[in-house]
């Protein structure tokens, strides 16, 4: 099917609900949209660079957080990047003996290094790395691709700092459950110099928006992504679930609900298994198209390079081409949102730089291996016409179509990918709203439960919904988190300090 006739069935779609405002989609989508327009505008608000471009205000302080961190810890983005692999592969786990604990913060845990890292990167590695590249692209051209790469690279610093503080500041109940991230670093963590109250309100905004997020981003955007792309493989207008996202959506609530159940546990027995079978069948899709067209991988780089630095016929030039990798890098790997140390929290070891450290390998597989592969096969295969801003819909099938020009099947495997990415998204993201809500209201059962209910059901909202307020509401929520958290990582770095000298002198010294 040629990318005109898949555009004219995505506008045939949009028209088609909206002539029937009485179907059960539309109805849900019009109630949310209301519901959320005034809080997605403030805080997705840009600030002006020039007369036609703005960043992000929320973008400004990411990036710089993460170019602050690089510095600040002696480019550990790099020098800890072979000490994080050998972490993973379980080189240093003797220190993590019983007999080598030294304080009651980092004793036990629930999962592995390797299951930690696969439930962050479930979160991370997603939908915005086939769709939202394409949206970078189709805006910034090529060049907005090497800026990717660089927030990617900066953002490493931002993880491991965050990761650590989630280790080092964890509660671990009687029966070895373990409640960590953001709202018991930003709780504990400034109380311990002083800022006590400060530190209650920076953790209780966090949770809230936290639970916003995981309802939003981590579910409903996925869910409604997987939906788009199910039905355009399956017919388009044509499909036999078109204009029925709910249904999609209560099949995904079903099999969500049934992982969900089991806590981080069970979710890291999913992950570690979903998370390596979805990049690698994805990875090598890509690399199938890359090797097939591979005289033209030079000109690609050469255009990455060239439209970095001198773009040409691209709307913003030079600025607006390197905002567009920045926000494309900052929104794929969540660096500074504070997100992915929920995940970390959980990881047994006695040491919490060592988690730090495994994190850092976030941003490098998200957006520094798994973006980057994505912008060149759009780049090489000729689906990005720079300039010509496409929806996330249309993202998602650019991609697909890049993978259809060398097999003619690929684009079935993309949805396989596609609805896995999701799925291990939701789920991942599941447990952050979990640990956020149990912050506010108890970690009674009970009250775990109705959570999960409720997450449950924002999954069929999120497939009903169209994506324009989708997008809205997990982007807000989302990078809402990041204002307290950014605020608590400044003022604790000096601990990682500690924590890191910590762990290199146990490790150099067995």
């Amino acid at each position: 099917m040629k990318t005109a006739t898949l555009l004219k069935n995505l506008t045939t779609s949009t028209l088609s609900i909206q002539e029937k405002p009485q179907s059960l989609d539309q109805q849900i989508d019009a109630s949310f949209g209301n519901a959320t327009s005034w809080f997605t505008d403030s805080i997705l608000a840009e600030i002006p660079i020039t007369e036609n471009i703005g960043i992000p205000w929320v973008l400004v302080i990411l990036i710089s957080g993460a170019l602050y961190f690089s510095t600040y810890f002696k480019l550990i983005n790099f020098s800890g990047f072979f000490t994080a692999i050998n972490v993973v592969r379980g080189k240093y786990d003797y220190v993590d003996k019983p007999s080598n604990k030294e304080n009651d913060n980092t004793e036990s845990g629930e999962v592995s290094h390797f299951q930690a890292l696969t439930a962050a990167l479930s979160a991370t590695v997603g939908l915005g790395n086939i769709a939202g590249v394409a949206i970078a692209l189709s805006i910034g051209g090529a060049g907005a691709t090497f800026w990717m790469i660089l927030v990617g690279f900066l953002g490493m610093a931002s993880k491991f700092v965050e990761c650590t503080l989630g280790v080092k500041y964890r509660e671990i109940t009687a029966d070895g459950t373990v409640y960590g991230g953001p709202m018991y670093y930003l709780k504990n963590g400034l109380k311990g110099i002083g800022l006590s109250k400060f530190g209650k309100v920076l953790s209780i905004l966090f949770a809230i928006m936290c639970v916003g997020g995981s309802f939003g981003g981590g579910n409903m955007f996925q869910v409604n992504q997987a939906f788009k792309l199910f039905e355009y493989v399956t017919g388009g207008k044509e499909s036999f679930i078109y204009g029925q996202g709910w249904i999609f959506g209560l099949v995904m609530a079903i099999f969500a609900g049934i992982v969900i159940i089991g806590g981080i546990k069970k979710i890291a027995k999913v992950t570690d298994k979903v998370v390596p079978v979805m990049v690698l069948v994805y990875v090598l899709a890509v690399i199938t198209i890359l090797f097939m067209n591979y005289t033209q991988i030079p000109n690609a780089l050469s255009q990455i390079i060239n439209g970095a630095f001198n773009p040409t016929g691209i709307a913003g030039g030079f600025v607006g081409v390197m905002i567009q990798g920045f926000r494309r890098g900052a929104f794929s790997n969540e660096a500074g949102i504070g997100s992915s140390s929920i995940a970390h929290s959980a990881v047994k070891t006695n040491y919490a730089a060592s988690e730090g450290l495994v994190a850092l390998l976030e941003p490098f597989i998200d957006t520094v291996v798994v973006c980057t592969m994505t912008a060149l096969a759009l780049i090489i295969t000729g689906q990005i016409i720079p300039g010509n801003e496409i929806s996330y819909e249309q993202g998602a099938i650019l991609t697909s179509k890049a993978l259809e020009s060398g097999i003619t099947w690929f684009p079935y495997l993309l949805t396989i990918a596609v609805i896995l990415f999701a799925f291990s998204s939701m789920i991942s993201w599941s447990y952050y709203g979990y640990q956020a809500w149990s912050y506010l209201f108890g970690r009674k059962k009970s009250t775990g439960n109705i959570y999960k209910i409720i997450f449950c059901i924002f999954t069929v909202i999120g497939a009903a919904a169209t994506l324009n307020s989708v997008v809205d509401f997990s982007d807000a929520m989302v990078f809402a988190m990041m204002v307290p958290n950014m605020i608590g990582l400044v003022l604790l770095a000096p601990k990682v300090v500690k924590e890191l000298q910590r762990y290199k002198s146990a490790i150099m010294n067995k």
